[in-house]
């Protein structure tokens, strides 16, 4: 119990760690401040604006700018960052042999179909993780000097690695399996990431997370989670996972359309107390109710907390870290028992 306690406690501070530093480093970031480049101003002028003076006005203007990346790359910072990342993947590595694989019998490599388990929740996670740290590496380099292409390039490729040596040690572990399903979510995080860099150089659409409590850990504490830190991970009847794409991907930049405001699409799961199904009896021998297991689709609104301005960083810092939870709003429901609902605030 202690092991699994720390284990969610240390990665949730190792995720918030990485999304406070990725999306603080967003390139749509520098679009925030909104501040004529001072060399135009000059060249419009005349042809007898010294160079000298030029130079001096992009210092200033630089200094005006949030985020800045090297023109050319810097060894130092490479080397920071490599250490930094090699660190916490060896680190973290050994750190889950330990809390999470010891309590399995090592094993012959074999494989493990867990497509079907717990109605898919699990796979988007993953997901949203492996996107999470492609986002993370990407960004390191960036700051380091790399060009775009080949920072994304070596960004997702380690961030995707990363996740493959987690699923290889599961191949070794008797009571898990490698998960071809696993892997299929760890590459469509890598492309969500990938695709939208390649595109846009920003992050249009973002995988966002709410959750609520719920009556089903009380039944099934054991599997769902004792306290609340527990439950936050392991029940997935309260999480629902979004996909919210702002306006700035398909409103015109002239328009006055306010450009915080997304559209999100939710998913999400209720009765679901048991991987494939829900058992009649908990580990304690107790009775548990039955319950309907469905699929829940939401449509709200949410808010993309990196278009807005500031000039403060630790403003910047704590609403980007903000932005990976799904904003309450009020949402329009259906799931798969045919029934439509209105949440006047949902979560």
């Amino acid at each position: 119990m202690f092991k699994t306690i720390f284990l969610k406690v240390f990665f949730t501070f190792i995720y918030i760690g990485i999304s406070l530093f990725a999306y603080s480093q967003s390139d749509s970031i520098i679009n925030k401040v909104k501040i004529p480049h001072p060399k135009d101003s000059l060249l419009s002028l005349n042809s007898d604006t010294s160079q000298a003076n030029i130079h001096s006005f992009e210092a200033e203007y630089e200094k005006l700018n949030l985020i800045n990346y090297p023109a050319k790359l810097k060894p130092k910072r490479l080397i920071t960052s490599l250490a930094v990342e090699g660190s916490a993947y060896i680190a973290s590595l050994l750190l889950l042999n330990y809390l999470w694989y010891d309590d399995y019998p090592k094993t012959k490599f074999h494989l493990f179909n867990d497509g079907q388990e717990w109605m898919q929740m699990n796979k988007i996670g993953r997901a949203m993780t492996t996107s999470t740290f492609s986002n993370f590496c990407y960004y390191s380099y960036r700051w380091s000097g790399m060009k775009h292409r080949q920072a994304l390039m070596y960004g997702c490729a380690v961030g995707l690695s990363y996740m493959t040596a987690v699923e290889v040690m599961n191949g070794y572990s008797s009571g898990i399996g490698f998960s071809v399903p696993n892997m299929v979510a760890d590459i469509a995080g890598v492309s969500f990431f990938f695709t939208q860099q390649m595109l846009w150089k920003r992050q249009y659409m973002k995988m966002k997370i709410s959750y609520h409590p719920t009556q089903y850990a009380h039944y099934r504490s054991a599997v769902l989670g004792d306290n609340a830190v527990e439950r936050f991970f392991k029940d997935y009847n309260g999480q629902t996972h979004w996909l919210s794409i702002g306006s700035s991907l398909f409103v015109p930049k002239k328009s006055k359309f306010p450009r915080w405001l997304c559209i999100s699409f939710g998913y999400g799961t209720e009765g679901v107390l048991g991987n494939y199904n829900n058992p009649e009896l908990n580990e304690a021998g107790g009775h548990i109710p039955e319950f309907e297991r469905y699929r829940q689709f939401y449509f709200s609104f949410d808010v993309d907390f990196s278009t807005l301005k500031t000039k403060s960083k630790f403003v910047r810092l704590l609403l980007l870290a903000v932005n990976a939870i799904k904003i309450p709003f009020p949402a329009l429901e259906y799931n798969t028992k045919g029934q439509f609902k209105f949440h006047y605030m949902y979560f």
